[in-house]
């Protein structure tokens, strides 16, 4: 069979596609890569230019306001050992990267979702290609955001948008989707527009579900942060690489005892801001 059909030369167009498209937008993916550049280093020197005893008890205050005691002991403590430890600058450089690619996954991936939910001849080309992105290996996206913004850590934040932006398209498609038949054709009978009924009635009642949305892409964007210092993006991630690659399983635990911190955090916060949305809707 194999001698019957000749070879499709699929690596080769890909090849000459990505070629292609780095000479054509080489203007545009440069001002990407010094937008997104300084837009991280800034997060990181905003950050940092507060003392991390007093960034700790904000931090913890937050957890406490939006969870419980339980939540904000949580990070009042965790957040002490991720500096004890020395990593409390690879901290903010992850926590940097997250933000960055979360905030530009929210950008992008709620007006597509909302797009795909109004049109159905949208949504059935979004849904492939969310399916498209959500099983491709992490690793594969590193490729082409070498190739169009070098190394460090753009190319980190580019592949984890590409990795997290699908649950918050999905799940504001669903929440907007999920709104009572009724309610909508309330809306229609007292003559309200499409753009009143999707601003005053849809996204309010579809919060909840995009929220629990932008909570599985902070997950996902999390997760990449290991495979995004393979190609030089900074932080917790660069610490276990390094402690794999040297087999030091002493500093891998430690990194990755700060990392499931700062997890367990942006979880918790996240889930008790949708669940308060939840709770102002109803």
């Amino acid at each position: 069979m194999e001698g019957m059909l000749p070879k499709l030369p699929l690596a080769s167009w890909i090849d000459s596609l990505v070629d292609w498209m780095t000479a054509t937008f080489e203007g545009l993916f440069d001002g990407i890569s010094n937008g997104v550049g300084s837009f991280v280093e800034g997060i990181v020197t905003g950050l940092g230019f507060v003392p991390s005893i007093i960034l700790i008890i904000l931090m913890s205050l937050l957890a406490w306001k939006v969870c419980n005691w339980r939540i904000g002991l949580f990070a009042l403590l965790g957040l002490f050992l991720i500096d004890n430890l020395g990593y409390w600058e690879e901290m903010l450089e992850t926590l940097s990267l997250v933000l960055t690619a979360v905030l530009i996954s929210i950008v992008i991936g709620i007006p597509v979702g909302i797009w795909a939910s109004q049109s159905e001849r949208v949504r059935k080309v979004v849904i492939p290609i969310l399916d498209l992105m959500q099983t491709m290996p992490a690793f594969v996206y590193l490729l082409p955001a070498i190739f169009f913004f070098s190394i460090g850590v753009v190319p980190g934040v580019i592949a984890s948008v590409i990795f997290a932006m699908p649950p918050t398209i999905r799940l504001t498609i669903l929440g907007i989707k999920q709104v009572p038949a009724d309610l909508i054709e309330a809306t229609e009978a007292f003559g309200s527009t499409t753009k009143q009924r999707l601003i005053k009635v849809q996204l309010p009642l579809a919060m909840p579900t995009i929220m629990a949305g932008i909570n599985q892409s902070i997950m996902l964007a999390l997760s990449m942060v290991v495979i995004a210092s393979m190609v030089g993006a900074p932080g917790l991630g660069t610490e276990v690489y390094r402690a794999v690659t040297q087999i030091k399983t002493g500093v891998g635990f430690e990194a990755g005892l700060a990392i499931v911190v700062i997890a367990i955090l942006l979880d918790r916060i996240t889930q008790n801001i949708g669940k308060k949305k939840q709770g102002g809707t109803v």
